[in-house]
């Protein structure tokens, strides 16, 4: 989140524009699902018909959930085989409910379902905001539709540009419904910042929800070309402060947010912060695509301040200038005791292309792909990171506060400049992390900057857990680096699988080994681990990061640590254990 002069500490890969509806990650071998669209409103009682495709064969031996329930029920809305949803009589529990479709040999699909009793009312260029609003008497303005929904409504904004900066003036409520702003189906609205001012001497979004908000959905705009050359100035895609619960962001592009301002200057992608002493919760942040950002000292989705409860799933986001998702503490956003980011998820995003290299604020390595800068209780799962500084961290940069009691698993990392994981501050008078666990991750050709390794141990680091792990570094050769011995056995590791076709190079505790049984004895650690090459499908273009079947890191993890550890699926959405046996790694089948 703020600059980092000192760390222990790319490989690019673009791909081309990506539509904000679905995405779906991919890597050799695994097979699709598709479900269109990627979000609907639908009022109490009516019916919406979503389609789904898997192998190319449309609802072919789907399953089909509300809410966890097979076929759902009253409460939640009812779903048919052939994908139709039906809602309840009256909006249900948190106002969206969870559309999930299961395939044979693919992940599931999750689309997010408002439910709503009020009105649909309608935005266009076209309109003006002196008409009823209809879908025949359009409005003119965005804003003006934020002045006038209240719980319940649906504003449809058709497609074209619109050049405001929007404010919402009402909440949604729990028994009349969100409200929602969407795109209207199959046209694409942008909100575009040129030529808005920017910023009032402090943080301005394109959309805005400052003070007390709950139940507001944002869904399928576009929102880009936001910049300010002034250091007061700090321009925003979304700006999210105070206090509420139940807010979603869902399936919008941005980019074009930028800072111009030098060393000193701010920009934000999609930012939340928690200032009262109520906190903000029930944050969704999912299947967003957010690129392009240059934002100084600051990041493109972030947690800040009092948040006790956030999800951000299924977005891509790549080439970027700074940290792409932070979750944080001790700031002093939030009030006294306050200050940090509790209880959240981190799932399924796709993240790379993140560097600091030509920011200015930094003018080296030191961007994260995923951060938890002192956050707590929170779960990093199935995500594929890849070409940025660091590809996964949990640490503080506060001195005296740790990121505590935080789950890495089933990830695939690779390509880091830096380091694929890393734990510890980044230097001895910054904070550190207590109770990490890192558990069944993939990493492969880390430390491409020969300035860190493939998992890196900094500063403070204390009751953290590493196990069940494939390490295949680079070029480097540094499995684990450990420069530091500023607390003893700052990780307990074990049933790891380890493999270079370098000169190997174990850090622990400040000693460097270049033999394992060497590291292996002098630390005391991983004591059932193997060197030895893992047997990947590929690790030459398109990747594949399976095991081949005669792999020897097939059945090699341990499973002591139980199934709410380890999580219940690996990283291609399969079972995580076959039986009692587990894999290093973070494929399972």
């Amino acid at each position: 989140m703020r600059i980092s002069s000192i760390r222990y500490s790319r490989m690019a890969l673009a791909v081309g524009m990506l539509a904000p509806l679905l995405f779906v990650v991919t890597l050799a071998g695994q097979i699709p699902l598709l479900v269109t669209p990627g979000f609907a409103s639908v009022h109490t009682g009516a019916s919406f018909k979503f389609t789904a495709s898997y192998a190319g064969a449309s609802n072919a031996a789907l399953v089909w959930q509300v809410n966890g329930v097979a076929g759902g029920n009253a409460v939640v809305g009812l779903v048919s085989a052939e994908g139709e949803y039906r809602a309840p009589a009256s909006v249900p529990a948190g106002t969206v409910v969870t559309l999930r479709v299961i395939a044979p040999g693919a992940d599931a699909m999750e689309v997010p379902v408002a439910v709503t009793s009020g009105l649909s009312l309608y935005v266009s260029t076209k309109g003006k905001d002196t008409n009823s609003g209809t879908l025949a008497l359009p409005w003119r303005t965005i804003q003006h539709a934020a002045d006038t929904a209240i719980a319940g409504d649906t504003v449809y904004v058709r497609g074209g540009t619109y050049h405001e900066s929007v404010n919402f003036k009402h909440s949604g409520s729990a028994t009349a419904g969100s409200i929602v702003f969407q795109s209207y189906p199959k046209e694409l609205a942008v909100v575009d910042g040129t030529g808005v001012p920017c910023c009032g001497d402090s943080i301005q979004g394109l959309f805005n929800l400052q003070g007390s908000f709950s139940y507001v959905v944002l869904e399928g705009f576009t929102i880009q070309n936001y910049s300010s050359r002034n250091i007061t100035n700090e321009p925003a895609a979304i700006y999210v402060t105070g206090s509420g619960s139940y807010l979603r962001i869902l399936n919008n592009i941005v980019h074009g947010i930028t800072e111009t301002a030098g060393s000193q200057g701010n920009a934000h992608g999609i930012g939340f912060y928690g200032t009262s002493t109520v906190p903000l919760s029930n944050l969704y942040v999912s299947g967003n695509v957010i690129y392009g950002l240059k934002t100084g000292n600051s990041e493109v989705v972030v947690f800040d301040g009092n948040i006790n409860g956030f999800s951000v799933t299924g977005n891509v986001i790549h080439d970027n200038d700074n940290i792409a998702i932070d979750a944080t503490g001790f700031y002093q956003v939030g009030p006294s005791g306050r200050d940090q980011v509790h209880n959240g998820l981190i799932a399924l995003n796709t993240v790379y292309n993140i560097t600091s290299l030509k920011n200015p604020a930094y003018n080296g390595y030191g961007a994260d792909g995923i951060y938890c800068d002192g956050c707590a209780h929170v779960v990093i799962e199935r995500n594929l990171v890849f070409n940025c500084d660091l590809n996964i961290e949990a640490a503080s940069e506060t001195r005296g506060h740790d990121a505590s009691y935080v789950t890495i698993r089933n990830n695939v990392v690779y390509g880091g400049n830096l380091a694929g994981i890393s734990i510890g501050g980044y230097s001895s008078d910054r904070g550190g992390s207590d109770h990490v666990t890192i558990v069944n991750n993939t990493l492969w050709n880390n430390n491409r900057a020969n300035q860190g390794g493939d998992f890196q141990i900094q500063f403070h680091a204390t009751s953290n857990v590493f196990e069940n792990n494939i390490v295949f570094a680079g070029t480097q050769g540094v499995m684990v680096n450990g420069l530091t011995n500023s607390t003893a056995a700052p990780v307990v590791a074990d049933y790891n699988t380890y493999f270079t076709t370098a000169t190997p190079q174990w850090w622990y505790e400040g000693v460097m080994h270049t033999t394992f049984a060497s590291y292996q004895t002098a630390s005391g650690q991983d004591k059932h681990s193997h060197f030895v090459n893992p047997g990947m499908v590929s690790v030459k273009v398109p990747y594949s990061f399976d095991l081949l079947a005669s792999s020897l890191a097939r059945g090699a993890g341990s499973v002591s640590l139980g199934a709410a550890v380890y999580g219940t699926l690996d990283f291609a959405g399969n079972a995580r254990t076959s039986g009692s046996a587990i894999n290093a790694g973070a494929y399972q089948k």
